[in-house]
C-alpha cells in the first residue's frame, strides 16, 4: 500500500517538473512575453474594429457613421421615419390610403384635362397649372421614396437606390415626369411648332393610371386564373381558331365570283373575324343563298367557342376570390386555434393523465370566450 502510494507521488512530482521546465523553455528568451502580448492586443484590437465596422451603419457613400449616444438616438429616429414613409409608399395600410385615394382623382382629372385638350377645348390654364400640381407632387413623391427605400438592406448605399430606380414602376414614374416637364415648358412658352412636336408626350402620362395599382395585385390575380384555367382557355380559343379559318374559305369559295367584297382570302377572314366576335360592322356580307346559310351555321357554331373564354375567365376570377376569402378567413382563426391547443396541452401536461379530466371544461369555457 505504502509502495504504490510512493509510486503515485514519484510520478506526480516528475509530472510537476517536466511543467516547469516547459514553462522555462517558453519564457527563456527575452521580449518574448512582452511580443506575445503586443500581438495578443493588436488582434484583439483588429477583431473589435472588424466586429465595429460590421455593426456600423453605412453611408451613402459606403463608409462607417461613427456618432455618439445622442447622435445614435437621432440615427435611431431617422430611420424610423424612413421606414415609415416606405411602408406609407410601398405598402399602405389603414390611413396611408387616404394620400393614395388623393392621388387617384389627381390623376383621372388630369388625364381628362388632356382628353379635353386633344378636342381642342379652352382648357389651357387649367392643364398647365394642374400639370404644375402633379409635376411638384409626384417628384417629391419620387425623390421620399428613392430615399425611403434604403430602410431595405438591398437597397442600402448608392448603388441599392440605383437597384430600387431600375424597377418598372421607378422607370415609368420617371419617363411620366420627363414628359410632363416637357409638355409644361413648350406649353408655358406659347411656342406652336415645340406643342405640336410634344403633343405625342402627353399619351405618356397615361402611363399614370398605371401606378395606381403599383404592387401589381390586379395583373397577379389575372396570371394566376389564366394560370389555373390554361387548358380550357387554350381549348377553346385553338376550337374557335379552326372554325373561323374554315368558315373563312368556305364562304370565299362561295362568294368570289358573285361579291366583290370577298375578292381576296384575307377579305373573307376580316368578314368572319368581324362576324364571329359579334362585333358586325357591316361592311362585308354575304349575297349568295350559299353563302347565307353557310354564315349563319358557322356563326352559331363559332359565337359559342369564341365567347366561351370569358365565361371560363369570369369563374376563374370567382373561385379565386372566394379561395382568397377562405385563406383570409383561415388566417383569421390560426392564432385562436394555436392558443387553444397550446392551453390544452399546458392543462394536460400540468393535471396528467386525470381519469376525471377536469381539464375540459376549462378549454370549453376557453373556446366559447374565443
Amino acid at each position: 500500500m505504502n509502495t504504490s502510494q510512493g509510486q503515485h507521488a514519484e510520478s506526480y512530482g516528475l509530472h510537476n517538473v517536466e511543467c516547469g521546465n516547459r514553462m522555462k523553455n517558453n519564457c527563456s528568451r527575452p521580449g518574448d512575453g512582452l511580443l506575445s502580448a503586443s500581438h495578443a492586443g493588436t488582434g484583439a484590437s483588429t477583431t473589435e474594429r472588424e466586429r465595429g465596422k460590421q455593426g456600423a451603419r453605412l453611408s451613402l457613400l459606403g463608409k462607417p457613421l461613427v456618432y455618439g449616444a445622442q447622435s445614435g438616438r437621432r440615427n435611431a429616429r431617422y430611420r424610423r421615419i424612413q421606414n415609415y414613409l416606405y411602408n406609407v409608399l410601398e405598402r399602405p395600410r389603414s390611413w396611408a390610403f387616404i394620400y393614395h385615394a388623393f392621388v387617384g382623382p389627381s390623376l383621372t382629372s388630369c388625364l381628362s384635362l388632356n382628353l379635353f385638350a386633344s378636342m381642342k377645348f379652352e382648357v389651357r390654364g387649367q392643364l398647365i397649372f394642374k400639370e404644375f400640381v402633379m409635376i411638384v407632387v409626384f417628384g417629391l413623391e419620387y425623390i421620399i421614396r428613392i430615399w425611403s427605400a434604403g430602410c431595405c438592406c438591398r437597397y442600402r448605399g448608392w448603388q441599392g437606390r440605383l437597384r430600387f430606380a431600375r424597377k418598372p414602376f421607378c422607370v415609368i414614374d420617371i419617363i411620366v415626369l420627363i414628359a410632363s416637364v416637357a409638355v409644361v415648358s413648350a406649353g408655358s412658352q406659347s411656342n406652336i411648332f415645340a406643342t405640336s412636336a410634344l403633343r405625342s408626350l402627353r399619351f405618356l402620362q397615361i402611363l399614370r393610371m398605371v401606378r395606381m395599382d403599383r404592387r401589381g395585385g390586379t395583373w397577379k390575380l389575372l396570371g394566376s386564373v389564366v394560370y389555373a384555367h390554361s387548358k380550357e382557355l387554350v381549348t377553346a380559343w385553338y376550337i374557335g381558331f379552326l372554325v373561323l379559318i374554315f368558315s373563312s374559305f368556305l364562304v370565299y369559295l362561295v362568294e368570289k365570283e358573285f361579291n366583290k367584297d370577298f375578292a381576296t382570302y384575307a377579305d373573307a377572314l376580316w368578314w368572319g373575324t368581324i362576324t364571329l366576335t359579334t362585333i358586325g360592322y357591316g361592311d362585308k356580307t354575304p349575297k349568295t343563298w350559299t353563302g347565307r346559310m353557310l354564315s349563319a351555321g358557322f356563326a352559331l357554331l363559332g359565337i359559342s367557342f369564341f365567347t366561351l373564354p370569358a365565361g371560363i375567365l369570369g369563374s376563374g376570377f370567382a373561385l379565386k376570390v372566394q379561395e382568397q376569402h377562405r385563406q383570409k378567413h383561415f388566417e383569421k382563426r390560426r392564432n385562436p386555434a394555436a392558443c387553444l391547443i397550446q392551453v390544452e396541452s399546458l392543462l394536460q401536461n400540468a393535471l396528467g393523465n386525470c381519469p376525471h379530466k377536469t381539464w375540459k371544461p376549462v378549454c370549453y369555457a376557453y373556446r366559447e370566450s374565443l
